[in-house]
C-alpha cells in the first residue's frame, strides 16, 4: 500500500460521504428544517424527551441557540414541552404525533431514494462489494 493511499481514501470517502448526505437531504421533505432542528427532532426520537440544557451539551450550541431551534419547532408543532418530572424550574421536549409523522416521512423518503439509486444504478456485483463496504463503514464509526 502506498504510504499515502490512507490520505487519499480518507479524502476521498470523506468528500463522497459528504456528497450521498447531500442528495439523502435532497430526497427527503425536511428542507424546510435546519440541520440543528433535524438532529433534535432525531435525538429526540431516539432518545426520549430531553431539556434544553441536555439538548444543547449534546448538539454543542449553547443553552441560548437552542432554545430559538427549540421554540421554532415547538412553533411548527412537532415538539412539545411538559414540566420536568423532577425539577420544577425545567421542561422537557418531546415528539408530537406530527413529529413522529415528519420524521417517518423523512426517513421514508431518503430509504426510497437510496433504494432506487443502489437498484438502478449498480450491478449485482457493485451491490454486493457495496454490502462489504457498509460493513467496514460500521466499523470505522464504532468507537
Amino acid at each position: 500500500m502506498p504510504e499515502n493511499e490512507p490520505e487519499e481514501l480518507a479524502a476521498d470517502l470523506g468528500a463522497t460521504v459528504a456528497q450521498l448526505m447531500r442528495h439523502l437531504r435532497a430526497a427527503s421533505p425536511q428542507g424546510e428544517f435546519t440541520p440543528t432542528q433535524r438532529s433534535v427532532l432525531s435525538r429526540i426520537d431516539t432518545r426520549g424527551p430531553a431539556t434544553t440544557a441536555a439538548l444543547a451539551r449534546a448538539e454543542l450550541v449553547r443553552p441560548q441557540s437552542m432554545r430559538v431551534t427549540l421554540a421554532a419547532l415547538e412553533e411548527r408543532g412537532v415538539l412539545a414541552r411538559s414540566p420536568h418530572p423532577t425539577d420544577g424550574r425545567q421542561v422537557v421536549f418531546s415528539l408530537t404525533d406530527e413529529g413522529r409523522r415528519t420524521l417517518a416521512a423523512v426517513r421514508r423518503a431518503k430509504h426510497d431514494w437510496l433504494t432506487v439509486a443502489i437498484t438502478d444504478r449498480l450491478t449485482a456485483e457493485e451491490r454486493r462489494t457495496l454490502a462489504a463496504a457498509a460493513g467496514l463503514m460500521r466499523r470505522l464509526t464504532q468507537g
